[in-house]
């Protein structure tokens, strides 16, 4: 079926990027989020909304990792094109369950999609928060990453 042909692979199989040359320019966005589990021992450092640690302010510290991970997303992922966004936003919050929801906005108008930037957004920012916290425990999960909406090309995503 034509709709389910891998897009990065060429007509001899063999791993291509994608050639959007023939695309028009579109307005294109997309929220990636993350949610990162910290044990009860790690929670009760928040003060403030924020875990201060010896390695600096952790949620701070990860939006900035998040957001330099979104641009350079071109060199993570081998068959991404190299995008320069135009805007990139990641915020961390507490939900009700005690987990930190990570969520990485990525924008730009281009021929192609900006969701691997939001992937790799949230991801890193989890990472991080791992990272900056794995000192007072390793009983920390990234519990998942998921794209939650993307906008502009050919089709519209949001996540029920």
């Amino acid at each position: 079926m034509e709709s389910q042909k891998l897009t990065h692979l060429d007509k001899q199989d063999n791993p291509t990027m994608v050639d959007v040359s023939a695309k028009q320019i579109t307005h294109r966005t997309a929220t990636a989020r993350s949610v990162v589990v910290l044990p009860d021992e790690v929670l009760q450092l928040l003060v403030d909304g924020e875990l201060q640690t010896k390695k600096g302010a952790v949620f701070q510290t990860a939006i900035i990792a998040g957001i330099m991970a979104a641009k350079k997303t071109g060199d993570l992922i081998p068959l991404c094109h190299p995008l320069g966004m135009d805007n990139c936003k990641v915020t961390i919050e507490l939900s009700a369950e005690n987990e930190v929801v990570i969520e990485c906005t990525a924008s730009i108008s281009a021929k192609t999609g900006i969701e691997m930037e939001a992937l790799v957004g949230a991801s890193i920012a989890a990472l991080t928060v791992y990272d900056m916290c794995k000192a007072m425990s390793h009983d920390i999960v990234i519990k998942e990453t998921k794209l939650i909406a993307k906008t502009g090309g050919k089709r519209d995503f949001k996540r029920a």
